[in-house]
């Protein structure tokens, strides 16, 4: 019986972590934030929903950020959105 507590307490709290892991925020600088919302880039198609976490495929290019090597941004669906050139992942949707 203590075993079987032991392992839903441990299994438990390493699904906890991961959910943890998963809701962390990134702080963007607000000059990355300025500097996205000034450029004029043409929209690309992107099929599914645009959200912080959604990974972007190979086919979309992610422009760079002068002088910020963490942060790259693309407008998809008509959005600007905040990317991580390293993962390719939605950092952040600026509105």
């Amino acid at each position: 019986m203590k075993k079987l507590v032991i392992s839903a307490v441990s299994l438990f709290l390493s699904l906890g972590g991961v959910a943890i892991g998963q809701t962390a925020t990134v702080t963007v600088p607000g000059e990355v934030r300025t500097y996205v919302l000034k450029q004029k880039s043409p929209s690309v198609k992107f099929e599914g929903d645009v959200a912080v976490g959604t990974p972007l495929p190979d086919t979309v290019e992610i422009q760079t950020i002068p002088d910020q090597p963490d942060y790259g941004y693309v407008v998809v669906n008509e959005k600007r959105v905040l990317v991580n050139p390293k993962t390719r992942a939605v950092i952040e949707v600026v509105e």
